[in-house]
Formats: structure tokens, C-alpha cells, sequence
């Protein structure tokens, strides 16, 4: 453990040395990510200037959604997105072959290989709406401690489902269908799943849990949701991280390395 985490702190020193030889790179980043978050507001305050509720939600109850979302978004795009968007590339390139001779957990390191710092503004600006949307909803304060389980809860099944998506690239070489796919289901988690079909909404509780995402931990903490779907989220998670790992193992018995 203690060398998992020396190792991540030195990935973390050299992403952020790198990051800093182009700040304003993380400037146009930055600003990019915030007309996105103001995009995603505006859809539901736009329809909310028509209706009281959208199928059960109201607006201050979808402000405390669209904060988890951009919380939990964040944590993704910081610790894990780059490395999963390049496995594809690491393939076709040869560079695979490099972290698979390193004696750690080859999908380990190539999970956490870089961390996107400067998603740390983000984290900063969605964490601060996140706060601003409970502040205007009436719960029990103490309810917002579930968001401490559920969030990992939610990242750990967003991760896995990419990296499942991402490892196809072993069987496929070329996996940009897959990944169109993968965005796909996406952005079926940045809506609450009320909204959806009981079919489509089932999907996204169970097949493929992206409601995890956002909407499941929101509707925890606004006591709409038992707490013990806890539980049901923490067995998803360990189904999917175990799938994840069956999946990468089964790919790599397929990889023909680039010097072979």
C-alpha cells in the first residue's frame, strides 16, 4: 500500500510540473468547463421557468443534482479520464508494452498514470455550487453525509464501465465505436433517472448503473431514496470493479505486444 501510494504521489508531482509549463492551458480549461456547467444549468432553469416540477423534481431540488454531477465529474475527469481516453492509443502505439513490465498492478497504473490538476479549479467551483444548492433545500443536515460514501460509490461504477469500454481496445485495436457508445451512456447519468422510461430506467440502476452517477446519491440525501441502497451501490461497485479486472486479465492474454 505504501508503495501505491509513493508511486501516486510522484504521478501527481510530474502532472502538475507538466500542467504548470502551460497555465494557460488550464486557463482556457477552466473557463471551457464553466460555459459547460452553465449549459447544463440553463436546460433545467429554462424549463423550470414553464413548470413547478419535472416529474417529481423541483428546481432547487435539480440545482442540488446538477451539484453532485459536477462533483462527482470533477473526481473523474481528474484522476482517471485521460489515462482511459489514451488506453486506445497506448495499444496501437506499443506504450502498453511499457507498463506492463513496471512490478505494480498494470491496470492500476495505467488508471492513475496522470492526474489532471487542473480540474482542481473545477473541483473548487462545482463543490462551492454543491453548497449553494443545499443550502437552499430542506433536509437534515446530517443527510449529506451519505454524499461521503456514495460519491466514491458512484465514481467507482463510472470508472469501471469506462475502463471496460477502454479495454476493448485489447480485442478490437481500434475501439472508437465503443467509446462513442461509452459517451453515450454517459450522459444518460447527468439527467435524473425519474425522468426515463421504467425500461431505460432500470438500465441505469442495474445494467449498466450510471444513475449512480448523480441521481441515486441525490435522492439519499433529499430522503427520497432509502439508505440502504447503500449497500445495493457498494455490491454494484464491487461486482463491476471485479468485472473490470476479469475483463482487463482476458484482454491481456489476447495482446499481441508491439515488439512481437
Amino acid at each position: 500500500m505504501l508503495k501505491y501510494i509513493g508511486l501516486f504521489k510522484s504521478f501527481f508531482k510530474a502532472s502538475l510540473i507538466s500542467e504548470l509549463e502551460y497555465r494557460f492551458n488550464i486557463t482556457v480549461r477552466l473557463f471551457t468547463d464553466v460555459l459547460w456547467y452553465a449549459a447544463q444549468l440553463s436546460v433545467f432553469e429554462v424549463i423550470f421557468l414553464h413548470t413547478k416540477q419535472l416529474n417529481g423534481w423541483a428546481i432547487e431540488e435539480t440545482r442540488v443534482f446538477m451539484g453532485v454531477l459536477f462533483v462527482t465529474d470533477c473526481l473523474y475527469m481528474l484522476f482517471f479520464s485521460e489515462n482511459l481516453d489514451r488506453l486506445g492509443e497506448k495499444v496501437r502505439r506499443g506504450d502498453l508494452d511499457l507498463l506492463l513490465m513496471k512490478p505494480v498492478n498494470s491496470q492500476w497504473m495505467l488508471s492513475c498514470q496522470k492526474v489532471s490538476v487542473a480540474y482542481l479549479g473545477n473541483l473548487l467551483i462545482s463543490s462551492g455550487w454543491l453548497i449553494f444548492a443545499l443550502s437552499r433545500v430542506s433536509i437534515d443536515p446530517w443527510r449529506v453525509l451519505y454524499l461521503l460514501p456514495m460519491i466514491p460509490i458512484g465514481l467507482i461504477l463510472v470508472y469501471s464501465i469506462r475502463f471496460m469500454t477502454s479495454a476493448t481496445a485489447l480485442y478490437l485495436t481500434r475501439a472508437d465505436a465503443v467509446t462513442y457508445i461509452w459517451y453515450q451512456v454517459y450522459r444518460l447519468g447527468t439527467r435524473p433517472d425519474t425522468i426515463y422510461p421504467t425500461a431505460l430506467r432500470y438500465a441505469v440502476l442495474s445494467v449498466l448503473p450510471i444513475a449512480f452517477l448523480a441521481s441515486v446519491p441525490t435522492q439519499v440525501i433529499l430522503g427520497r431514496a432509502s439508505p440502504f441502497v447503500l449497500i445495493y451501490g457498494a455490491l454494484l461497485a464491487t461486482l463491476f470493479l471485479l468485472a473490470s479486472r476479469f475483463v482487463w486479465h482476458q484482454g491481456l492474454k489476447r495482446y499481441s505486444s508491439a515488439s512481437s
